[in-house]
């Protein structure tokens, strides 16, 4: 609706993630640096922790598209507190095999052959596991098993998990964790935005999609979207979408602090309803 109503042809402010709005913020551009380290490494685990909303997905859609796939294989899994055999049998997924009834010995032994042909194709093996904080420890000691594999003293597979901030806790607080520990060889937390950073990243978006400078928004306007959001990217869509939405209805091209609190006060009136 508020689209069409300000002359754009898509969505800027859509709460699914997706890689064109990529926006380089000082973490999620610190982030892709640690990650360009980390593979140029080839081995071991990378970690990218982050609040829900704070930018994941989308880094990872992001990382996915510079990726050259001549060089690297790719295996993407969404964790939902999958046990250490099912994540097996879905890393033999993502290397082609059909490993449906076989006992965890067979299974290891494809999935190394499987890295093993990869390899003999000129391509090193790069995991993705999001959402990692649902994992079980066993889970993650059945990874750090498989980080194991080599060939000509070479690593066959690397892994980058990405979990919210309590996956932290997760690696630091467990002893048997201690040699996925040691194979961390580049960390980062997704920070959320600075008050500076939401304009740029507002009119990013909305220039992703054809906006020429309507509708504006007042410097009271973007602190009042930061003061809500916290600078959480996903809750900066949320409240400038409605915003915009609210813009349309009221036909506003220059916003204020003030129209921007009375969406706020809309929006959590929606979150808080009156019994």
């Amino acid at each position: 609706m508020y689209d069409d109503h300000y002359g754009l042809n898509g969505r800027p402010f859509q709460l699914t993630p997706d890689p064109k709005f990529w926006f380089d913020t000082a973490t999620h551009k610190k982030a892709m640096a640690y990650l360009g380290y980390g593979i140029s490494q080839g081995e071991g685990f990378i970690v990218i922790t982050g609040d829900p909303g704070a930018g994941k997905t989308t880094l990872v859609g992001h990382l996915t598209k510079t990726i050259d796939t001549e060089q690297l294989h790719l295996i993407t899994i969404v964790t939902t507190q999958i046990e250490a055999e099912d994540l097996l049998h879905m890393v033999a997924s993502g290397l082609g095999i059909e490993s449906e009834g076989m006992v965890k010995a067979h299974l290891l032994a494809a999935i190394e052959r499987g890295l093993h042909a990869e390899a003999r194709q000129g391509r090193r093996t790069l995991l993705i596991v999001d959402e990692a904080q649902a994992l079980p420890v066993a889970s993650l000691e059945e990874l750090r098993m498989l980080s194991n594999f080599q060939s000509g003293g070479y690593p066959l597979l690397q892994i980058f998990l990405l979990g919210q901030p309590e996956f932290r806790a997760v690696l630091q607080g467990h002893d048997r964790l201690e040699q996925l520990r040691q194979r961390v060889i580049a960390m980062h937390h997704l920070a959320p935005m600075d008050p500076n950073e939401v304009e740029a990243y507002l009119i990013h978006r909305l220039s992703v999609v054809g906006w020429r400078g309507r509708p504006r928004f007042s410097t009271e306007a973007i602190a009042a979207m930061h003061r809500w959001s916290r600078g959480i990217p996903r809750m900066v869509n949320q409240i400038a979408g409605r915003v915009m939405l609210h813009g349309s209805i009221e036909e506003i091209d220059a916003f204020t602090g003030a129209d921007v609190e009375a969406v706020i006060e809309d929006l959590e009136n929606d979150m808080n309803p009156v019994p």
